[in-house]
């Protein structure tokens, strides 16, 4: 089951990411992307894949030390419930990159490699458009 969630995980939030990078300007991806509910397909996945785990989980999240937390991920249901977990947050992130990007009128082919960068590793993502974004506002 845990593979299987794993699985989900990333066509949940593909939809969402595909509409912003494909079809920025269109009406309908604005709209969609206005919601921060766009989040919830993923946080399902997250839900099942804690769910038999969120005891253990949730008692070294209140005291985490490095040997727990290792210990946790040798749990696939852990690894996949992360990883729904990290996608969230990468959607959140890029939702609010998309949405910042259109109200600076910033070009949707100047976004779009900075957006699936932030899919693939948003920690580069992230901050290489807040350097866009700084420059684009002098």
């Amino acid at each position: 089951m845990a593979d299987l969630l794993f699985q989900l995980a990333f066509p949940a939030v593909v939809p969402f990411w595909a509409l912003m990078i494909v079809a920025p300007t269109w009406r309908w991806s604005q709209r969609i992307a206005a919601s921060p509910l766009i989040t919830i397909p993923a946080l399902v996945v997250w839900a099942l894949a804690i769910g038999p785990a969120f005891g253990d989980f949730a008692q070294e999240m209140l005291n985490p030390d490095l040997a727990g937390v290792r210990t946790l991920f040798t749990d696939d249901r852990v690894i996949a419930a992360v990883w729904a977990q990290v996608l969230a947050w990468d959607l959140l992130v890029g939702r609010w990159m998309y949405l910042d990007s259109r109200e600076r009128r910033l070009h949707p082919l100047l976004m779009a490699p900075i957006m699936v960068l932030t899919i693939l590793l948003s920690p580069i993502g992230l901050p290489l458009y807040l350097v866009v974004r700084l420059t684009r506002a002098a």
